[in-house]
């Protein structure tokens, strides 16, 4: 009998596609398994795309999926364009929300039941590594890369956090500052082993999302 080559290599290129499905199917489902229920980042007149694309990347890399963008100074940009350079496409596989009002975005979230928390450098605000993060519904804030958050952003948060620093400089970059913070939360999230995973529900929803992708 005279087995067909042709016949042959469209039996493997085949498996290979279906090898190939599988393994992403599984790595989406690995993914959504450790998104974080509860956990939101709101950027405030973020000025450079480049640290917001940083920021996506954090956001993905953690598990946060949800990120609202506030635009009342800074002119606004379209999280989804923004160059795959500085998010390596993390922004392809997260939500995004925009608002051009901080009262309307804050509201939005506490009507949701979030706790708002602001990073802020102040004298009078306190230590991130001595408070209890481990609320099941928390937005993380943090403001404009000169300016920082406005008064309004600090006035209407649940709590105005901020993280020691050793050096001459007191100050980092948003995209490092907001890293530290929703590390800190995922830290504190850890101890409590999956009560802060999706439910089933929303775990099904994202991952057909992701699929379709």
């Amino acid at each position: 009998m005279v087995t067909n080559p042709l016949r042959k290599t469209r039996r493997r290129l085949v498996q290979c596609e279906m090898d190939i499905t599988e393994k992403r199917l599984m790595k989406i489902r690995n993914v959504v398994d450790r998104r974080q229920s509860g956990l939101t980042v709101v950027l405030q007149d973020i000025h450079d795309p480049h640290n917001a694309g940083a920021i996506f990347r954090t956001c993905d890399a953690f598990g946060v999926q949800t990120v609202y963008l506030i635009f009342e100074k800074e002119m606004p940009f379209n999280p989804k364009k923004i160059g795959k350079k500085s998010s390596s496409t993390a922004n392809k596989w997260l939500d995004f929300e925009v608002f051009e009002s901080t009262r309307k975005c804050f509201l939005q979230l506490k009507k949701q039941g979030f706790k708002i928390i602001s990073t802020f450098l102040s004298k009078d605000t306190k230590n991130i590594f001595g408070i209890d993060l481990k609320d099941k519904k928390i937005a993380l804030i943090v403001g404009n890369e000169q300016r920082g958050l406005t008064q309004e952003a600090v006035d209407l948060s649940d709590e105005v956090l901020s993280i020691p620093m050793a050096g001459m400089v007191q100050s980092m970059n948003v995209s490092v500052t907001i890293g530290i913070f929703i590390y800190e939360v995922i830290r504190q999230r850890k101890k409590f082993g999956n009560s802060f995973r999706l439910r089933m529900e929303a775990r099904k929803s994202l991952e057909k999302k992701f699929v379709d992708k």
